[in-house]
């Protein structure tokens, strides 16, 4: 008897999730497996509706080790940050939680963790300054970068200040201040030893430091730029919505308006010109 994916959500909808009196007090162990129940749930359940999200804020209180652990890796930066950072490693564990499928087949915990420790360096990185520098050069600052990438992936080149002034809604003389403020900010040396006593031998590497290998793909990120330009509108709307915004084949489709199926073939089409252009150029 073959089920269809009717079914097979009305089956997991059927199915009653354990009550969980305080998620935030759940064992790491037990937050594995009822976590697996949730997302389950989750699935299929709309986005929007009370009982989307009374499941997703269980998942993020019973996952709330995963914060407390990925931040105590950093305890050496002092008392006096670590309530920032672990709020900011919360940020890292909604997003992990928004963005996982049961469908990768890996844990969670694996998934999570990432996201966790990549938000807590990235506020590491926007708030590590060695002089002094007004605040709203610092968010200034920030945009810029954005700004900057942005402009560089959709023009296949270094934008000029005027270009990121119109982006920024900014003057000028503006763009260069945040320009310039950038001096001001530095990280601290990766040599550097951390902790006290027995853990001074360590050094600060070994906790944030890892090698990027998407470094490696940069040039090929530049080639396929414009060949994404090139896409018609509907093309480069489902790549966006896949790689950019994360989305399953099946939330596409809802969009779309087509099937799961469909939309696997038009990312298959649009991969294979994609790659027959790269290795054209190659």
């Amino acid at each position: 008897m073959t089920v269809t994916t009717t079914e097979a959500t009305e089956a997991i909808r059927a199915v009653e999730l354990p009550e969980v009196a305080n998620p935030s007090r759940v064992a790491p162990r037990d937050a594995r497996q009822l976590s697996k129940l949730f997302f389950d749930r989750l699935a299929v359940l709309e986005e929007g509706t009370r009982e989307y999200q009374d499941a997703r804020n269980t998942l993020i209180e019973m996952n709330m080790s995963l914060v407390r652990f990925a931040a105590g890796r950093f305890r050496s930066r002092g008392p006096d940050e670590m309530e920032d950072i672990v709020q900011v490693g919360m940020i890292g564990l909604i997003k992990a939680i928004d963005r996982f499928e049961l469908t990768r087949e890996v844990e969670f915990t694996t998934f999570a963790i990432p996201y966790i420790v990549g938000e807590i360096k990235r506020f590491f990185r926007d708030t590590s300054w060695a002089v002094h520098v007004p605040r709203r050069l610092q968010e200034a600052r920030i945009l810029l970068a954005k700004a900057t990438e942005e402009l560089r992936t959709r023009l296949g080149r270094t934008p000029t200040v005027k270009e990121l002034a119109v982006l920024m809604c900014l003057s000028e003389v503006e763009v260069n201040e945040a320009r310039l403020a950038s001096n001001g900010y530095s990280s601290t040396s990766l040599d550097a030893a951390t902790g006290s006593g027995d853990e001074a031998e360590a050094a600060l590497a070994d906790f944030i430091g890892a090698d990027d290998h998407a470094l490696e793909l940069v040039e090929d990120f530049h080639t396929l730029a414009p060949m994404i330009a090139g896409l018609d509108e509907r093309e480069r709307l489902i790549i966006h919505m896949r790689f950019v915004d994360e989305l399953t084949q099946a939330k596409i489709g809802e969009r779309l308006g087509v099937s799961q199926m469909h939309v696997s073939r038009l990312l298959s089409r649009t991969i294979g010109k994609l790659r027959a252009g790269m290795f054209s150029t190659g």
